[in-house]
């Protein structure tokens, strides 16, 4: 809601009720257009066919506004009729022979078909609200020593900027003063932070965890690398599906083949076949009515809708039926690693404690320290020694830390070290259990070293460990005949440890979100639909390109409304299950199409042949629709 419309709302209260109701509009509508047609019918049946008459037609104005002008404004714009104004002739000429009923059906079931369609487009566009609020708007600008808060898009290239401890870096830039470490999930992906320092790179939109820094700018505020994030984003969504074209393409043309026939068949019957004008424009309202795309819609909605039930009802959440169709021609899928293949959060894989030293005494000691910690490494060894140790845990004497080293303390006179390899000694943390930690960094380790009063007392392993379902679906996706890839921040020696525990058969590391993007270009030019599946916000440029974007149902907001797909409890099977469910409904939506072809080429045919009479149109045109949404519920089955 725009500042206006809250303040408005405040004095006005109904206002506030007005905004929600506005995206809802069109169901609103379609719905009341349902319920004037029951009434309608009940009151024709009763013999007040005014008062029917009355209710079909406030059914057509309020289930055909919306689209009625949509086709009107878009004739206008393009130039060229459309399948709205078909519907709205169609609906005119069943009302004029009579048929009132048929002509309100046709329009409610195209009010529903578009208000689905708003909506759903007014879902897509959510993410980049979300976006732009991860971005600071303001930003400590330090000019002569002095410190004053200023716009960030009134940065300039070379300004010098303070980020404290707990704030989002306001752009691309330097550090020049300080030292700290930096969550940088919202671009990069890694679920582990990185310690920065002088000269090195740092990116808008990521999070300064420790030390406060100086930064100087390298980038304008609408050149930054979060700033392109959310310009891949808008890009890849308005690239049109090939589907999509195809339709634009063809629906001209069958207007325009269904209006000529119609006009042809008002006149020509008359002076070429002796008919009389009466019989000409009965035959011509006939095949308007039955040449109206009623059955074809119904073909593809309800089983849609059904497949779309299906799936929600096994924890997959498929935002389009486009998308669900797509799923089943799927060539390739690519697959983001931290919070994806992996938990997402790091764990104690590993504990190797020097003999001299007692295992449950060390780890309750060190548990106690690294609780002072916010360090996701240091929560992740607390997590672990509380889940095995019934002990509570202390407060050191002293504490220091050593910003992007580790971390100092002292418990009863000794003095730990607990930190990085070069914090310890990094000799003797390589040499360490002979020479272990060369071999579980080849593993995708992340190592912390324990040392007690100058005395190397233990290594922990901890690490982004892959989910327990992981390796079963891309086992099932490789039968399947789909080429799996991982797309990942992390470094190249991490990536190839998780690729070969996953079984993905290939993968890219240390990818930026506009390189994870380059490569599903790559893909996409190789194989004809892929997707790609994701969790967090440097994924949604990629989920926005791929063919089907999937996202895990604990990922972020921004990826949840980029992706086509979310799977609601990150089970990655359900992929598969996805892809099974898109080829069962696509099978029903060939039979519907053609079955319900056959039946319109059939009773035109017999129309011109002067065979069908009105009533048997009726009852071929919708006996037909039924048919086939009968045949379409049959996906709401497991």
């Amino acid at each position: 809601m725009s500042t206006d419309a809250k303040s408005l709302s405040k004095v006005i209260p109904n206002v506030g009720i007005i905004e929600k109701i506005k995206p809802h509009v069109e169901l609103i509508a379609a719905g009341l257009s349902g319920v004037f047609i029951a009434a309608g019918w009940i009151t024709d049946k009763t013999g007040d066919h005014v008062a029917s008459i009355i209710f079909y037609l406030l059914a057509f104005v309020i289930g055909g506004f919306a689209k009625a002008k949509e086709g009107i404004e878009a004739t206008y714009e393009n130039k060229q009729l459309n399948v709205e104004m078909l519907m709205i002739f169609a609906a005119i000429g069943s009302a004029i022979i009579g048929y009132w009923t048929e002509g309100a059906i046709l329009i409610f079931i195209f009010a529903v078909s578009g208000a689905l369609e708003t909506y759903t487009m007014n879902k897509s566009h959510k993410e980049i609200s979300s976006l732009m609020k991860l971005q600071p708007e303001e930003a400590l600008l330090i000019n002569n020593g002095i410190e004053r808060r200023v716009p960030v898009s009134e940065l300039k290239v070379g300004d010098q900027i303070l980020v404290k401890p707990g704030e989002r870096i306001p752009s691309d830039g330097i550090i020049k003063n300080g030292y700290t470490n930096i969550d940088e999930a919202a671009i990069t992906g890694e679920s582990m932070p990185v310690s920065k320092g002088l000269e090195k790179e740092v990116f808008a939109g990521t999070v300064n965890l420790t030390g406060a820094i100086t930064v100087q700018t390298t980038k304008t505020s609408n050149e930054t690398l979060f700033h392109k994030i959310i310009e891949l984003v808008q890009s890849a969504q308005s690239e049109k599906s090939p589907s999509q074209l195809f339709i634009e393409r063809f629906e001209g043309t069958y207007v325009k083949t269904v209006l000529a026939a119609v006009l042809l068949m008002m006149f020509l019957p008359y002076f070429l076949l002796d008919w009389s004008w009466n019989e000409s424009f009965y035959r011509a309202m006939i095949l308007l009515v039955v040449a109206s795309p009623c059955a074809l819609v119904a073909s593809i909605m309800p089983a849609t809708l059904s497949a779309i039930s299906n799936g929600a009802k096994r924890g997959i959440l498929v935002k389009g039926g486009v998308h669900l169709e797509n799923l089943s021609h799927l060539e390739a899928i690519a697959f983001d690693k931290t919070g994806t293949l992996t938990k997402g959060k790091p764990e104690v894989t590993e504990i190797i404690v020097n003999e001299n030293f007692d295992k449950m005494e060390l780890l309750w000691k060190t548990a106690s320290i690294e609780n002072q910690s916010n360090h996701p490494l240091a929560q992740s060894i607390v997590k672990y020694v509380k889940e095995n140790l019934e002990r509570d845990l202390v407060h050191p004497e002293n504490l220091e830390d050593v910003p992007g080293w580790g971390v100092k303390a002292e418990i009863n006179g000794e003095q730990w070290k607990i930190g990085k390899a070069d914090f310890v000694g990094k000799e003797a943390a390589l040499s360490f259990a002979a020479g272990k930690a060369a071999d579980l960094a080849s593993q995708g380790n992340t190592l912390v070293f324990v040392q007690v009063n100058d005395c190397l007392a233990a290594m922990i392993a901890l690490k982004d460990v892959v989910r327990q379902e992981t390796k079963l679906a891309i086992d099932h996706l490789k039968q399947q005949g789909i080429f799996t890839v991982m797309l990942t921040g992390d470094s190249e020696k991490t990536a190839k440890a998780i690729a070969g525990e996953s079984h993905v058969d290939q993968f890219f590391a240390e990818c930026l979100p506009e390189e994870k993007v380059e490569q599903l270009k790559k893909l996409k030019e190789k194989y004809k639909t892929i997707a790609m599946v994701g969790d967090g916000i440097n994924d949604a440029p990629a989920l926005a390109i791929a063919n089907v974007g999937i996202a895990m149902g604990e990922g972020s907001d921004v990826a949840l409304e980029t992706a086509d797909v979310v799977l609601m409890k990150n089970d990655l099977p359900k992929i598969a299950e996805a892809i099974h469910l898109s080829q069962r409904m696509n099978r029903i939506i060939k039979q519907n199409v053609i079955f319900s072809i056959t039946v319109i080429m059939i009773l035109i045919s017999s129309n011109f042949f002067q065979l069908l009479d009105l009533p048997f149109g009726v009852i071929g045109h919708e006996g037909s629709t039924i048919l086939v949404i009968l045949n379409s519920l049959r996906l709401l089955k497991n």
